[in-house]
């Protein structure tokens, strides 16, 4: 598992087991800067996570998704995979 898959897995967990902790992840989704906030939050429970790192984590499942296809996709997808949406449907 790469670093932030690894990151985002010891996060989940340690939200699983700390409701304040829970409740302060999912708050980010009203926040001015939600996925700033979340990673802020992330780094003040020992998993440090970028914004930067977020969006590759994304990035990098789409192109793989592409590059599986035999031949390659040559209709990309429209957007990526979203791995702070996804983190957050993980938490409710």
């Amino acid at each position: 598992m790469d670093r932030v898959g690894y990151q985002l897995h010891l996060l989940l967990n340690k939200a699983y087991q700390d409701e304040t902790l829970r409740k302060r992840l999912l708050s980010t989704r009203q926040a001015a800067d939600p996925m700033a906030e979340f990673c802020r939050i992330a780094c003040q429970a020992g998993c440090p996570i970028t914004i930067g790192e977020l969006f590759a984590v994304g990035q990098e499942y789409s192109d793989n998704q592409c590059k599986s296809t035999n031949g390659g996709n040559p209709n990309p997808y429209d957007g990526l995979d979203d791995a702070y949406a996804n983190f957050m449907v993980s938490l409710l």
